[in-house]
């Protein structure tokens, strides 16, 4: 059964901003907004007691509380804040989004989705006291709701008392709340108050038809949504993983140390679930959760399935050096982020895979430098040197990867074929020295020629004759005569590539 959780942060925007020390403790605090006719956006616990709301004219506002402290409306530092406890939600749930819709009621909100983890908290309400425990202590009023449906949850936590409404009990809690408690744009709750529709009750026995026709679609899909009779999907910060195990401790740690050392008992559990399903770990997702509400994500990937516990430690501590701890870290959830079967095998305990090794290597690089950086090589069933070579992404290996053709071709090979000087006896022989790049090679040892003829179905290139040849110093090269014997006068000849 679907359960969400609404939290409610009425002060948000005036607790953000702290209290100066020189600040008196009935001054009040009010955000307003920039602009021509300057009006309230929130006010604090303080200015609510005198008489102010939002809305109201700073004239207004300073003519009833003249040490009202004011300051500029940030919308978009609002919205970061609200994103980063969203994300400190995540050891709650990995289903946790930001609520920024306020055009109902001042303040904003955070949305989870706790389907199937309350009882790793003792229960909703006891999820709901901890939630509210921990904003409180950073210094942020919350009130929470759990319900059925995320628009019941909205309302109770807002307009009802708080706290946890039992499941299919959210036709007879919101009847008696306003009509404002259904999400509604202001002009439209106010036009149902002056038909005396004030609460939420006296809309269920009113005929759709009429009230769509009056109204629009709005205040029907709000009840809706509010009842639990239309569905209502809540976006994610992120995927939820595929599997994950997570550590809460009872006193904040502080160390580097101590994280390495609860990674170390995680990491097991989380490979063990693995194994039962013949998974293997492509990246592993370390999140960190602070006192102070901030979220520390570290990831590491692998080049290909892994379960080698001592691997992927090894992984996770480079990224894990230098890490803030702040003012201490209470969580920590590690995650299967993304995953690819692997079956057990046998391997013969005295050796070591040349497989494993190579690795191994690309995957400390890819961690240190991207993967996206890192770059192999596959063949491409081509005849031609140019072509016979792609380049493929090293933890994205080809599903079926072509074999490497059996002929001897040099290790290094130009972008482009550079011309050179060959004194040759015959049209067909091989050269007896040539020049090139302004150096005289004399040929000692030879053998050719190699005819590759061009892709007919590319372009009409003329074929090549290659020839492997050694210097007098031991170097070897890679030349190619084009096109055959007797078509060129003289003959035509490069320099493709080198041998170590």
């Amino acid at each position: 059964m679907r359960r969400i959780v609404s939290v409610w942060l009425p002060y948000l925007s005036t607790e953000r901003l702290g209290k100066p020390a020189a600040a008196g403790p009935d001054d009040g605090l009010a955000v307003a907004e920039s602009g021509g006719q300057r009006r309230l956006v929130a006010v604090d616990r303080a200015a609510e007691r005198a008489g102010l709301r939002p809305g109201m004219s700073v004239a207004d506002a300073l003519a009833i509380r003249p040490s009202l402290r004011l300051a500029p409306a940030a919308p978009v530092e609002e919205d970061a804040l609200l994103l980063r406890l969203a994300e400190w939600c995540v050891a709650y749930t990995p289903h946790a989004a930001p609520d920024n819709w306020r055009e109902a009621i001042a303040g904003a909100g955070l949305w989870l989705d706790i389907s199937g983890c309350a009882h790793l908290w003792g229960g909703e309400a006891a999820l709901l006291i901890d939630l509210a425990t921990r904003l409180g202590r950073l210094g942020f009023t919350a009130r929470g709701a759990v319900a059925d449906c995320a628009g019941a949850a909205w309302a109770w936590a807002r307009f009802g008392a708080g706290g946890v409404l039992a499941a299919g009990g959210q036709r007879a809690a919101l009847a008696p709340l306003p009509v404002t408690a259904l999400r509604l744009r202001p002009d439209l709750a106010a036009a149902l108050t002056r038909l005396g529709l004030r609460r939420v009750g006296d809309l269920y026995p009113l005929a759709r038809a009429p009230l769509t026709a009056r109204f629009g679609p709005a205040v029907g899909e709000r009840l809706d949504q509010a009842l639990g009779r239309a569905d209502e999907p809540l976006s994610p910060l992120r995927p939820p993983a595929l599997l994950s195990v997570q550590r809460r401790f009872v006193a904040p740690i502080g160390r580097v140390e101590d994280v390495e050392a609860a990674v170390e008992q995680l990491l097991p559990q989380l490979l063990a679930r693995l194994e039962k399903q013949q998974l293997g770990l492509r990246q592993l997702a370390l999140d960190i959760f602070r006192v102070d509400a901030a979220c520390r994500r570290i990831s590491i990937g692998t080049s290909r399935p892994s379960r080698d516990a001592a691997a992927l430690l090894r992984l996770l501590f480079l990224k894990l050096d230098g890490i803030d701890c702040g003012f201490g870290i209470d969580s920590l959830l590690l995650s299967a982020e993304a995953t690819a079967p692997l079956a057990a095998r046998q391997t013969d305990l005295a050796a070591t895979e040349q497989g494993d090794s190579l690795a191994q290597l690309i995957d400390g690089l890819g961690n240190r430098l991207g993967f996206p950086r890192l770059q192999g090589f596959a063949p491409a069933g081509s005849h031609l040197p140019e072509r016979a070579v792609r380049r493929v992404a090293v933890d994205r290996p080809p599903p079926s990867p072509e074999p490497w053709p059996a002929l001897r071709r040099p290790p290094i090979l130009l972008t482009r074929p550079e011309a050179v000087a060959v004194t040759a006896p015959l049209p067909d022989a091989p050269p007896l020295l040539f020049r090139w790049r302004q150096t005289l090679h004399r040929v000692r040892r030879a053998e050719g020629p190699e005819r590759l003829a061009g892709e007919w179905w590319r372009e009409s290139a003329p074929d090549r004759d290659y020839y492997l040849v050694e210097d007098q110093d031991g170097d070897r090269f890679w030349l190619y005569r084009l096109g055959l014997p007797g078509q060129f006068n003289p003959a035509q000849w490069f320099l493709h590539g080198l041998f170590a």
